[in-house]
């Protein structure tokens, strides 16, 4: 039995479109779309924990 993943946006992210980014997180991976395609057949990138947490502290 499969369950929906959990979707959101960031705090930062505007309510008046543009470019953003929705993240559902799971014990072993994190899922990352654009929230223009929300699609459930739209493109993920899916990065382990260890590889977000790089990311992003790459981006401080």
């Amino acid at each position: 039995m499969s369950t929906a993943l959990q979707w959101f946006k960031s705090t930062y992210s505007g309510s008046e479109g543009g470019e953003c980014l929705e993240v559902a997180v799971c014990p072993h991976t994190i899922h990352i779309r654009d929230s223009k395609n929300p699609e459930e057949t739209g493109p993920t990138l899916r990065l382990t924990p260890t590889t977000w947490a790089a990311f992003t502290a790459s981006l401080r």
